[in-house]
């Protein structure tokens, strides 16, 4: 993996969403998929899991958090601090996700909070900012449906909250409604930000860039790590935290929910496709068929999320395939060179540098856990529980040494 400046490419046909707007597409098709499911829930025609569901809105708001410092409340710098935080608030979503019934209230509380606090504060700050609403409203065009835009996701935000905290305030039906309406919302919002973002480009001036800042105190320090590097971090969290609570599971003592497990994993994997071009079987030019296969995995991850039991076999089935032939693949195109230059006896080897050689081992550890991932995925039961948990943990620290190679790299500074 590189830095994601380094692969995605520009020009006619390519999708340049930035990742708060592809955060904001994520939330918006996970709030409207909801609403529409909402009704069908109610009238008890499909079952309901509120546990993932809170959970994943948490694991995305948290990635918001750690990815780009954006919190409910505003956006702040992106110290470690902040990334702490977000961190936390994605593990409670895991856990959520996971392990049903043992945070139910807990989640439920912190999401209702999330939206009230988020969506009131944001939406003082749109209408009492000088360079906000008021400035806005005065320039025709775009910055005038930025507005809108945004007033509207805060409004939504707050009423969704309030509903999240005292359910008896409202209906199913129109809390259904509130969620759609939520959910265009923020679409709406993601294409204002990048109208304006391509209509008027801010180019930083002399002296301008950002820098880290060096502060005595550790957690005030800022985070330099990229999107990459954050979402490895992240995923390393949650393979470990899932390692860790498969061997109560499979003593018997958690209940586990694979549909949560399975709808989080797939939409991690399409915020990565959509954000940066990264599939399973490498990265690709962000291209609109690619992102219309990640907002299909998105909507599928979604409804595995909220309706238990519908879509289990054929995410365990397509996860599984990722894993196996992706790694197979990236496996392949990693070793078969090496193979063909140890063969070529006219060429004398090439000794790479130590830090690249860690490099590659580490992402050939990787690929070999990711096969063995795969199959015990495709194949239940093929591999003892406990050797999947072990299997897991171990991937979750590769993860995290793959994540300080990239960072102590020359080429990833």
């Amino acid at each position: 993996m590189t830095d994601e400046t380094a692969r995605v490419s520009a020009g006619a046909g390519s999708f340049d969403f930035t990742l708060e707007s592809v955060i904001l597409l994520v939330l918006g098709l996970f709030m409207g998929l909801f609403g529409l499911l909402l009704f069908s829930i109610t009238s008890g025609a499909l079952p309901y899991a509120p546990d993932s569901t809170y959970g994943l809105f948490l694991v995305i708001v948290a990635l918001q958090v750690i990815t780009m410092g954006r919190t409910p409340i505003g956006d702040l710098r992106r110290t470690w601090l902040v990334v702490t935080v977000g961190i936390a608030v994605g593990i409670l979503g895991m856990l959520a996700c996971f392990v049903p019934g043992l945070l139910s209230d807990v989640v439920r509380t912190l999401v209702g909070a999330i939206l009230v606090l988020g969506g009131a504060v944001l939406l003082v700050q749109l209408l009492l900012d000088r360079e906000k609403a008021a400035l806005w409203l005065g320039v025709p065009g775009i910055l005038r449906h930025l507005t809108v835009a945004c007033a509207l996701v805060y409004i939504m935000a707050f009423l969704l909250g309030v509903v999240t905290l005292v359910p008896a305030v409202t209906t199913d039906p129109l809390t259904a409604v509130l969620l759609i309406i939520d959910g265009a919302a923020l679409v709406y919002l993601a294409w204002c930000i990048e109208v304006v973002r391509t209509t008027f480009p801010i180019q930083p001036g002399p002296g301008e860039e950002e820098h880290e800042r060096v502060d005595r105190f550790f957690f005030n320090r800022d985070v330099p790590f990229t999107f990459t590097t954050a979402l490895l971090i992240f995923l390393g969290v949650l393979l470990g935290l899932l390692a860790v609570l498969l061997v109560p599971v499979n003593l018997g003592v958690l209940p586990f929910s694979p549909d949560g497990q399975l709808g989080l994993l797939l939409v991690i994997t399409a915020i990565q496709i959509l954000a940066i071009g990264e599939t399973p079987l490498g990265p690709f030019r962000r291209s609109w068929f690619l992102v219309l296969i990640g907002l299909v995995f998105v909507a599928m991850g979604v409804v595995s999320c909220i309706v238990p039991g519908y879509l289990t076999e054929l995410l365990r089935v397509l996860i599984g395939l990722f894993n196996l032939i992706g790694s197979l693949v990236l496996l392949a195109g990693r070793v078969v060179p090496i193979v063909r230059e140890m063969r070529n006896a006219s060429s004398p080897p090439v000794e790479l540098p130590a830090p690249l050689r860690t490099l590659l081992i580490t992402q050939s550890a990787l690929n070999l856990i990711g096969i063995l991932f795969g199959i015990s995925m495709l194949v239940p039961g093929v591999i003892p529980g406990m050797v999947t948990a072990g299997i897991l943990f171990f991937n979750g620290l590769l993860l995290f040494l793959l994540a300080y190679i990239l960072v102590t790299l020359p080429a990833a500074e």
